[in-house]
């Protein structure tokens, strides 16, 4: 495995509280932000939660858009406290944590990608699912868990 390849994702406390009340607050739109932290190891400390502007908006239920500007500014402020931006989450509202085709299609990878969505069988709480999306070939899914 290549060293830059995370093995698992670990998630301070407050970033997972702080990224599913974003995630959520939007239903039943996607709602999207970028996860902010360090490589070694792999964690999770930053949540920078971002607008969905996907466009038309009349599909921000099934699609979402981070605003490149918005991206900029998650970068230089990470970069000025000593933090960098692993990859992005977004949930999925009325689906299951898996990335679509779409979502593979516009990611920058190699990246994190975490998803928030619907539990395989009908009334099943969200589950969070973290994927590891390389430069080539499928996406991984990662173990993941919660740290102080």
């Amino acid at each position: 495995m290549n060293p830059q390849t995370p093995a698992e994702l670990r998630l301070g406390r407050q970033a997972l509280t702080v990224l599913e009340a974003v995630l959520v607050a939007v239903a039943p739109e996607e709602g999207c932000a970028l996860l902010l932290g360090g490589r070694d190891p792999w964690c999770v400390r930053r949540i920078w939660p971002c607008l969905n502007v996907w466009v038309p908006p009349a599909e921000r239920c099934r699609r979402f858009a981070l605003d490149p500007r918005e991206q900029l500014l998650a970068q230089k402020w990470a970069r000025s406290r000593g933090l960098t931006v692993l990859g992005s989450a977004h949930s999925h509202p009325f689906s299951e944590p898996v990335p679509s085709a779409l979502d593979l299609s516009l990611a920058f990878t190699p990246t994190l990608m975490l998803i928030l969505g619907q539990g395989p069988a009908e009334g099943e709480p969200r589950s969070l699912a973290c994927w590891w999306l390389p430069e080539q070939g499928s996406p991984r899914r990662l173990a993941w868990r919660m740290v102080d």
